[in-house]
């Protein structure tokens, strides 16, 4: 292969050039990470900076070769998989350059996919994903060693919109219907907690892990709450996200509460990023733990999560909107705090909102108030 061959990387653009020297030989359209760029261990963005491919993988295989664990297993039969399947060939990315040191370890490759209808929009949990047969193409022009570059985005969509869920796009708080499941003395002590909590008379970090020693829910009890969020939908939330994402607003659920039991919730209002806390179980179903490390467990933890993701997106507008003081911690972080106090209206945190709204329909009636509140963006000062 000739040494001179080179890949350069644009998220921006949604394509990867091969060069030789400074000569353009063929450019690919690609997908890269739906939620940016990042360099985070788990956080499913794409990295960027100087990268080498250290390992190709695939050689000889048929188009459409599913590969698990870099080895292949089958061949896809052209559905839908609800997976993100890594097809075709893999080419195993190395960072170089000490912020993305972990690229091999993050498993982020160049790779074919099943969803070659999204090639050209941000879609992939991370990797670079091409179409196959150009997977094939750019797999015979280049060697191990290849030098690669992932530029880092200039802008991605505008406007980020920040949701709350629990007594925000639902009416129920999650913890407390989870220990609703254990009998009337284990909700009485929860739900003590988490009006604490959330009113702010005690910090977060103090109570997740007590309230979670208390309940230690199963499967069977999680899955009845899922369906629980979903039944709980407040009036005008379906319609406030549609208008909104319509009018190129991104929508991200961050919330102190429990992945699995909002993502059923998330997928009814259409919105494809939820930033809650993991929980395990035991292949038994029984409680195996929860993510205790995650930011929105402590105090200022959504803080970390926004500005990750301003980092990631670099969007020029930046808006929160919930009830409790987790969500009002935010304010520093965006360009406008929404309280809402369509389920419970907390004094402190209607006192120190931008903005205060008790029905989701206001979001929509009042949306110039997303777009001109105050004279700059904060979002804009993220370098």
């Amino acid at each position: 292969m000739n040494p001179t061959r080179h890949i350069e990387i644009s998220i921006d653009q949604q394509t990867l050039d091969l060069l030789e020297g400074e000569r353009l030989i063929r450019r690919f359209r690609v997908s890269t990470a739906a939620k940016g760029a990042g360099v985070t261990m788990g956080s499913h963005r794409t990295p960027t900076g100087r990268f080498r491919i250290c390992e190709k993988i695939g050689e000889g295989e048929p188009s459409g070769t599913i590969f698990r664990e870099r080895a292949p297993v089958g061949v896809w039969d052209g559905g839908r998989c609800g997976d993100d399947f890594i097809l075709t060939r893999i080419l195993r990315l190395d960072g170089l350059d000490p912020e993305n040191a972990n690229t091999l370890a993050r498993c982020v490759y160049i790779h074919g996919t099943d969803r070659e209808d999204l090639i050209g929009t941000p879609a992939s949990h991370g990797c670079i994903r091409l179409g196959n047969q150009e997977m094939i193409e750019l797999y015979d022009a280049i060697g191990v060693g290849t030098e690669v570059v992932v530029r880092q985005p200039t802008g991605g969509p505008g406007k980020l919109l920040f949701l709350d869920c629990d007594s925000t796009l639902s009416s129920i708080e999650g913890i407390d219907e989870l220990a609703r499941e254990m009998g009337p003395a284990v909700f009485a002590e929860v739900a003590a907690l988490t009006n604490a909590a959330m009113n702010g008379e005690v910090a977060i970090g103090e109570v997740f892990s007590k309230r979670m020693d208390i309940i230690r829910p199963d499967r069977r009890i999680a899955d009845r709450v899922a369906e629980r969020y979903v039944a709980t939908i407040v009036p005008g939330a379906r319609e406030a996200v549609g208008e909104l994402k319509a009018n190129g607003w991104l929508p991200v659920i961050l919330s102190g509460g429990f992945a699995p039991l909002i993502a059923p919730l998330a997928r009814e209002l259409g919105i494809d990023h939820v930033e809650a806390v993991p929980l395990h179980f035991n292949d038994d179903g029984s409680y195996a733990g929860y993510g205790e490390i995650y930011p929105t467990t402590r105090n200022m933890g959504k803080n970390e999560v926004i500005r990750e993701w301003k980092a990631a997106m670099r969007p020029r507008r930046v808006v929160m909107v919930g009830d409790g003081v987790s969500d009002l911690e935010t304010r520093p972080d965006v360009d406008l705090f929404i309280g809402f106090g369509g389920v419970v209206s907390r004094s402190i945190v209607r006192q120190g909102a931008d903005h205060w709204i008790e029905t989701l329909n206001e979001l929509v009636a009042h949306r110039h108030i997303l777009e001109d509140y105050g004279i700059s963006c904060k979002s804009e000062e993220v370098n």
